[in-house]
């Protein structure tokens, strides 16, 4: 898989799909059509290409950043850009993906604007109901990948244990041994 899922759910890893945002080079994901049906396929949202173009990149980039903007405004309970809800709403309207059943099982097809429509939904679900609440962003530095905090407690820290969390555990560790060693030395 060329994409990252860390967050089971499809609108916030769709904004995951610009890597490390805040840094000098963010890392593009959606760089190409080809990329874009690649995250729709490997997230599960279809089974099919969506035959995507170029103006299709440049709407799901507009659409991950105006959901970026909502959840960034949620969290840090702001209100909302006009602009942002403009873009997610007007890609909420569309008709979203349908599968079908077929003889060999579900089958899934769609076109880009029907993926995008799907994940601006989830969007919608999101931030118009009570898991806007359960917002954050990954305390790993370098890492501004967002998901809903459904752990006990809510203290949930990485957006996944398998990468971020296994860093920051082992950079910890790492630290630990060095004081011990820094220590035993003086």
């Amino acid at each position: 898989m060329d994409h990252a899922f860390p967050c089971g759910n499809l609108s916030l890893d769709f904004v995951g799909s610009l890597r490390a945002r805040r840094d000098e080079s963010p890392i593009e994901m959606l760089t190409s059509p080809a990329r874009l049906d690649s995250w729709f396929a490997e997230s599960g949202l279809v089974d099919a290409s969506t035959k995507s173009r170029p103006a299709d990149v440049t709407a799901a980039i507009a659409l991950r950043e105006a959901i970026y903007d909502l959840v960034s405004a949620r969290m840090a309970g702001k209100a909302y850009a006009t602009a942002a809800l403009a873009v997610v709403n007007e890609a909420a309207r569309k008709p979203s993906v349908v599968p079908q059943l077929t003889r060999e099982g579900r089958r899934t097809e769609a076109t880009p604007a029907q993926a995008l429509s799907t994940v601006a939904r989830e969007a919608v679900a999101i931030l118009g109901g009570p898991e806007a609440a359960l917002l954050k962003e990954c305390s790993r530095p370098g890492c501004t990948q967002t998901y809903l905090d459904t752990s006990r407690g809510g203290r949930r820290e990485w957006c996944a244990m398998e990468t971020c969390g296994n860093k920051m555990k082992a950079a910890a560790y790492r630290a630990r041994k060095r004081d011990e060693r820094l220590a035993t030395a003086h």
